[in-house]
C-alpha cells in the first residue's frame, strides 16, 4: 500500500481539476456529515488507564482513523450557475486523553458558467472535551492562494454550568449565543449512535460546529435501513488514479446504515431545509459514501483511501511512564 503522503499528493488538485461555487456551504455539509463519523471514529488504541474510562466513545469499541475522499458534482438542474465541482478532502480523528481532536483539509476547485474557476483550500481543526462543556476551533480558507477568511473561538460557560456563548478571537468581538442543550459535533454523533441502538428513526438537535461565524443550526437526522457497502474495484478513474487499492477491507466490511440529515437555520419558521445529505455510516465510524443535495445541484463524496491512526493519549501515557 502507498504511504499516506503519496496518496494525498497524487490526489491533490495540482492537475487543475475543475470545480465550482458555494464552496463554504458545501464544506459545511461535509463537516456536518463528518460529525456522524468523528465521535465514533473510535478508541481502538485508547489506554485502559482510569481517565480513559471517561471517554464516552470507548464503549463503542472503535478506533481513530485518517480518510481521503474524492468530491464530484453528481447532478445539476437546468439554469444552474455551476459548471463543475471537484476536489479532495482529508479527514483525521483521534483522542487526546480528555477530548476529541478533528482535522480537516479541503482542496477544491469551483467552476462557474459565467465566471473564472476558483481554487479554494481550507484547514479546519476542532477540540471537544469528553464532558461536552468545552469546544474550540480554528478555520482558515484561501482563495487562489490568498487568505480571505479566518475564524477562531471557544465556548464560555454560563452561570447554569453549560456553554452559553461562543467567544471568537478571530474576528475579534464576534459572540454567538448557544441555546441550552446545544451540541457539538462529537456529542451529536454519540446521540445519533444512541438512537440507532435504541431502534429510533428520527432525531432533532441544535448543533454548533465552528465552521463559520453564523452560529448554531438545527439538524434533523433520519436513520434508514442497513446498508451493504461494496468495495470499489481497482480501476482507473477519470483522472487516471487507481481507485480501491488504498481501502482496507477490514475497515469498510462492517454493518452500515443509510442516514439522511436536513439542515435548517435556527429561529426560523421556514420548513424547507437549506440543504440535505445522505451518508453511508459504518458502525466503526467510517463514512464511505455521501450525497449532498442543494436546490439546483448535488455533490457526491466517496472514500478513496483510509488508514487507522494511534491515539495521541496512548503515546503521551507511554512517554510519561518512561
Amino acid at each position: 500500500m502507498q504511504s499516506w503522503d503519496e496518496i494525498y499528493k497524487k490526489n491533490s488538485l495540482n492537475n487543475k481539476v475543475k470545480m465550482s461555487g458555494r464552496h463554504k456551504e458545501y464544506e459545511q455539509f461535509l463537516l456536518a456529515m463528518i460529525l456522524i463519523a468523528e465521535v465514533i471514529a473510535g478508541l481502538f488504541f485508547f489506554s485502559t488507564y482510569a481517565h480513559a474510562v471517561s471517554d464516552p466513545a470507548l464503549k463503542a469499541g472503535f478506533f481513530p482513523h485518517k480518510a481521503l475522499y474524492d468530491i464530484r458534482l453528481s447532478s445539476k438542474k437546468s439554469g444552474s450557475l455551476i459548471s463543475n465541482i471537484s476536489g479532495k478532502m482529508m479527514y483525521e480523528w483521534y483522542s487526546s486523553c480528555d477530548g476529541w481532536v478533528s482535522n480537516y483539509q479541503f482542496d477544491m476547485l469551483y467552476e462557474y458558467i459565467a465566471m473564472p474557476a476558483t481554487r479554494v483550500t481550507s484547514d479546519f481543526s476542532t477540540y471537544e472535551s469528553f464532558d461536552r462543556q468545552s469546544f474550540n476551533f480554528t478555520v482558515q480558507r484561501k482563495k487562489d492562494g490568498d487568505s480571505y477568511e479566518k475564524f477562531r473561538g471557544a465556548t464560555e460557560l454560563g452561570e447554569k454550568g453549560y456553554p452559553e456563548k461562543i467567544i471568537y478571537n478571530v474576528p475579534e468581538g464576534l459572540v454567538q449565543s448557544l441555546p441550552e442543550g446545544t451540541l457539538f459535533p462529537l456529542g451529536h454523533t454519540l446521540d445519533v449512535l444512541g438512537k440507532i441502538k435504541q431502534g429510533k428513526r428520527f432525531y432533532s438537535a441544535v448543533l454548533f460546529d465552528g465552521s463559520d461565524g453564523e452560529g448554531p443550526i438545527e439538524v434533523n437526522t433520519f436513520i434508514g435501513r442497513e446498508y451493504t457497502y461494496k468495495m470499489p474495484q481497482q480501476a482507473l478513474d477519470e483522472d487516471k488514479n487507481v481507485t480501491g487499492k488504498n481501502i482496507d477491507p477490514d475497515l469498510v466490511n462492517t454493518k452500515a446504515w443509510d442516514i439522511r440529515l436536513a439542515f435548517f437555520p435556527l429561529d426560523t419558521s421556514d420548513t424547507v431545509a437549506d440543504y440535505e445529505m445522505s451518508v453511508v455510516f459504518h458502525e466503526n465510524g467510517v463514512i464511505s459514501e455521501m450525497e449532498i443535495e442543494y436546490e439546483d445541484f448535488s455533490v457526491s463524496q466517496n472514500l478513496i483511501a483510509i488508514e487507522s491512526v494511534e491515539s495521541v493519549c496512548d503515546t503521551e501515557l507511554l512517554q510519561n511512564k518512561k
